[in-house]
């Protein structure tokens, strides 16, 4: 990235109205995570993985061909140990939401959680089967106690295996038995890989590198799913609904609440509070209209395809949307929360309220969330943003907002391909093996202000669907994509390929399909198992035309995310530099432990992980990884020109002939 002199809000950001905050914020002299990331050099020996500062004889940093650490460690274990150390973060932080939810299960099934009800019985017979859970005869809260109880456990559970795992490909769950990873605990598997990289602990690149499998196992096929399917299973499994997206769906008239972070407990509770006709009536005695309710990151993409709650931005707008001097609260969770957000708020209005009893900010206000009286708390917290509204002063509302259908869980795309009494991944798999979808590609992840803002996203997946290649989005990507139109089906179609072209106008399916939040990852992988159990695909994950991307990521959920999906078995792509990139022009071995990411995990699982920063490079290998599993399957060579004369266009085409030219372009009969 250029340095801040040079740069231009453009160079910044792709998308508009984040431009005209960037101006605003520069006009009032306020610093923002974009001129914070020019301004800041990153450490390029840490920024490397060969820092390693976990004992107090260091820091030790290795900069020298042969070079060691006091202890002696050489580069690739400490590089191992940095890396399995950002994993076992990254898997506490999203299982550690599965385990909130599934607390909040266990007390809507007694009775003692205020305003949450079961909303998807369906959901909840079919995830307590898979565990041998009586479900006939039984009430669903009698049913939703043992699932509670069974995912509570998972967390503390010494021996044995994670039950969850058994949701994966029959083959997979063999190759994970004879490769040891299979996660015993949730908790057990961090904590090891925390004992593991202790001083003077493991000493093998390789052995760390297989635990750091099994603890990203045990958040992709264990705390994530937790999260993911309680989450359906008390506020419903997500199904299309319309939305918008960008800055533009804050209101001038209304209390402007936004929500930020990632657990849907508190969310949801602030989407019916903020209906409630006593808060309604509460906002219109202090002059608004009502309560507009928005959302930020993960928490905006739970609240969107469930209650079609407009998304303010993703990760990099949390400050931009405070800028406009019209957010009367924001009001945040946990994860990918910006400490800045409490010095900015200051410039304005805008009260900061945290509410985890795991988070809390210098200067915020906090007010704590409770699930057992989750509605009150709510009308708290939305009785404080009211009364904030006559504290606003001038504001700045971008006009940017863009239109978008998210909500396609794993259940519905099985609905949408089949109906009702025919469910199924069928035609899906028929189009791939026909070659009108190429393949899929996952793109999902973080914004990076050390990247432009949505450009990596939004380029990536552009030109993926011009070559025919289906896209499922979670997180501040599928955001991303929205802001451009992509999640939308009309707005999209004109920019995709002939053969996906026909799939969606027959399906009646936008061209990029918004699958949730980050946790919601787990739902790709469910949706590449229903693939491989349709059949015609092979017989595991790693044989599937699908590539997993993360073009603009940041976090260490998102290591452990591309961890836990690699060992399913897929090629994942990460945009950036490598958090183990090494020198190898100065010390010879810094690279081992990068390529054991890629060629020795391929060996192992069949799938793995590289980290690309040209953006048309990541489209080259996508479409070649696609293009050898579809060889290695025997399936056609991937033709375009074969394709694009179906579907709904090409029907209103027809209907639009004379009835013997019509004729004649349908069985090739000549028109006389």
């Amino acid at each position: 990235m250029t340095k801040k002199k040079d740069m231009r809000p453009e160079d910044f950001t792709i998308d508009t109205a984040a431009q005209k905050m960037i101006i605003r914020a520069e006009e009032l002299g306020i610093g923002t995570a974009f001129t914070r990331a020019s301004d800041m050099v990153p450490c390029n020996i840490g920024g490397a993985g060969m820092c390693c500062k976990l004992c107090g004889m260091g820091p030790c940093r290795l900069t020298k061909d042969g070079q060691t650490g006091v202890c002696g460690a050489t580069i690739d274990t400490i590089q191992a140990r940095n890396f399995i150390r950002a994993i076992a973060a990254g898997s506490a932080a999203h299982s550690d939401h599965g385990r909130d939810m599934a607390f909040t299960l266990k007390a809507v099934a007694n009775d003692e959680a205020e305003g949450y009800v079961i909303r998807d019985v369906a959901k909840l017979r079919t995830v307590a089967a898979y565990y041998d859970i009586p479900i006939e005869d039984r009430s669903p809260k009698e049913i939703a106690n043992d699932l509670a109880d069974l995912y509570i456990a998972q967390f503390g559970q010494q021996k044995g295996e994670v039950a969850l795992v058994k949701r994966a490909p029959s083959k997979r769950q063999k190759l994970w038995k004879e490769t040891g990873v299979v996660p015993r605990g949730v908790d057990r598997e961090t904590v090891e890989a925390l004992h593991r990289t202790h001083i003077g602990d493991d000493q093998d690149y390789k052995h760390l590198m297989q635990h750091a499998v099994r603890t990203a196992l045990a958040d992709g096929w264990g705390g994530s799913l937790i999260a993911t399917d309680i989450s359906d299973i008390l506020f419903g499994t997500p199904a299309p609904v319309l939305g918008q997206a960008n800055l533009g769906v804050l209101r001038e008239d209304m209390v402007n609440v936004v929500v930020h972070g990632h657990e849907p407990t508190l969310s949801q509770m602030v989407v019916a509070a903020s209906q409630d006709p006593e808060i309604i009536e509460y906002a219109k005695s202090k002059g608004a209209k009502g309560v507009n309710l928005s959302g930020i990151c993960c928490t905006a993409n739970e609240i969107l395809m469930r209650q079609g709650i407009p998304a303010a931005g993703n990760f990099l707008h949390q400050e931009l949307s405070i800028l406009t001097g019209a957010v009367e609260a924001m009001v945040v969770d946990v994860q990918c929360i910006m400490q800045a957000l409490v010095m900015l708020a200051e410039n304005f209005h805008t009260k900061i309220i945290t509410t985890s009893p795991k988070v809390k900010i210098k200067g915020a206000t906090h007010i704590e969330f409770d699930e057992h009286r989750a509605l009150s708390v709510a009308k708290e917290i939305l009785k404080a943003a009211i009364d904030n509204y006559e504290n606003r002063g001038k504001t700045s509302i971008p006009h940017e907002r863009e239109d978008l259908i998210p909500g396609f869980s794993h259940e519905y795309i099985n609905y949408m391909l089949g109906g009702s009494y025919r469910a199924s991944f069928r035609p899906l798999n028929d189009a791939v093996i026909s070659g009108r979808i190429r393949g899929v590609a996952a793109i999902v992840g973080c914004n990076n202000p050390r990247s432009k803002q949505d450009y990596l996203h939004t380029y990536v997946t552009e030109k993926l669907l011009k070559e025919d290649v289906l896209v499922v989005e979670t997180g501040c990507g599928a955001i991303a994509s929205a802001k451009l139109g992509f999640l939308l089906g009309e707005a999209g179609l004109n920019k995709v390929g002939p053969g996906l072209k026909e799939v969606c106008e027959t399906v009646g399916i936008p061209p990029v399909l918004h699958m949730g939040s980050c946790v919601d990852n787990t739902r790709i992988l469910t949706v590449l198992t229903q693939i491989v159990e349709e059949g015609g695909l092979g017989d595991d994950i790693d044989q599937v035309p699908a590539v997993g991307l993360a073009p603009e990521w940041m976090s260490e959920k998102a290591l452990s995310i591309g961890t836990y999906c690699v060992a399913s078995g897929a090629y994942v792509i990460f945009g950036g530099a490598s958090p183990i990139s090494g020198m190898p022009d100065r010390v010879a071995d810094s690279d081992e432990v990068l390529h054991y990411l890629s060629e020795g995990w391929e060996e192992l699982y069949g799938g793995k992980m590289e980290f690309i920063q040209d953006p048309d490079e990541m489209i080259r290998l996508t479409l070649e990884h696609i293009d050898k599993k579809r060889a290695e399957l025997g399936l056609p060579e991937y033709k375009p020109e074969g394709f694009g004369r179906s579907g709904d266009a090409r029907m209103l085409e027809l209907e639009a002939m004379p009835v013997f030219d019509r004729r004649a372009a349908l069985y090739g009969v000549a028109a006389n």
